[in-house]
């Protein structure tokens, strides 16, 4: 396990005025504002149900990450995945090696406008995670949940649970499939814990966007962010607008090999493999978006 001393061992601030974005639900926030993408969220990356079948706010039914309980009233959003869970993205082919609910962050209806805004200068982007016992993991599969997605599909980092997606698929699960793990552009791993049940994991990822590089702050439950690494090189991703992308909290869940599909087919992840069509789940909190050019 990657674990680094806490460099910043100090409470991290964060003012009103700072923040670039916002996406910890309010308590007004209702099942028809998912369903049609009002507020802090894009939800169409879902499959052919109503958005609120798969993205559910919980009200006052279940508690958010303390981190911020202090500042603001959210509700915790609960994300799930089933059979139907098969993106169509613009009426394309549809991607049946996936199972996923994807939700974006957006400000005045625009995830692309936003992008622009926020991922300049020095940003730190926060989320928090939560299992759901009623609705555990397959961990044989790779599932990435938090991440920003340029247009060329890759992540400037993301957040990943399970066991890394292969072909031919390895050994499953692997030894630190239950641990959440940060990983850079290249997919090199920065940082992971297990991911212990009952118990809020809190992130920040600081990137400077100039300078290309990442810096990841951790803790869980009420305990005070630190970091965990020191500011790391992320030299794979592209410089300015290209680099910029959405930025992602999901129950992405990749597929497992199937053998009897063609070569070509086996490594076409998006479009083929093996899903079992469970239902499953994650409970997320505390995302907004911080300036800390200044």
């Amino acid at each position: 396990m990657l674990l680094f001393p806490a460099i910043l061992s100090t409470v991290i601030v964060v003012s009103s005025t700072s923040v670039y974005w916002d996406g910890r639900v309010p308590q007004t926030m209702t099942e028809w504002d998912v369903d049609s993408s009002i507020g802090p969220y894009l939800t169409v990356v879902k499959g052919s149900e109503a958005a609120s079948h798969y993205t559910t706010l919980l009200g006052t039914s279940s508690t958010p990450t303390p981190l911020w309980n202090t500042l603001i009233s959210e509700q915790v959003i609960s994300l799930t995945i089933d059979n139907s869970s098969i993106f169509v993205p613009g009426g394309s082919t549809p991607q049946n090696g996936f199972r996923r609910t994807d939700i974006i962050a957006q400000g005045n209806g625009s995830n692309s406008a936003l992008d622009a805004i926020m991922e300049i200068g020095v940003s730190k982007f926060y989320f928090s995670v939560k299992d759901n016992e009623q609705l555990p993991l397959n961990y044989s599969h790779e599932y990435q949940i938090v991440f920003i997605e340029p247009s060329d599909g890759t992540h400037v980092f993301e957040l990943q649970l399970g066991t890394p997606f292969s072909n031919p698929t390895a050994p499953t699960p692997a030894v630190d499939a239950t641990f959440l793990k940060v990983r850079d552009h290249a997919l090199n791993l920065m940082f992971e814990t297990p991911f212990t049940s009952g118990q809020w994991h809190n992130f920040a990822v600081q990137i400077d966007w100039n300078n290309l590089t990442l810096q990841v702050f951790y803790s869980a439950d009420d305990a005070d962010l630190v970091a965990v690494t020191p500011v790391t090189s992320n030299p794979t991703a592209s410089p300015g607008p290209a680099g910029q992308g959405d930025f992602h909290a999901a129950l992405l869940k990749l597929p497992l090999v199937d053998p009897s599909e063609s070569s070509a087919e086996q490594n076409d992840v998006v479009h083929y493999g093996i899903q079992e069509g469970t239902t499953e789940g994650l409970f997320f909190s505390g995302f907004f978006v911080q300036d800390i050019s200044a």
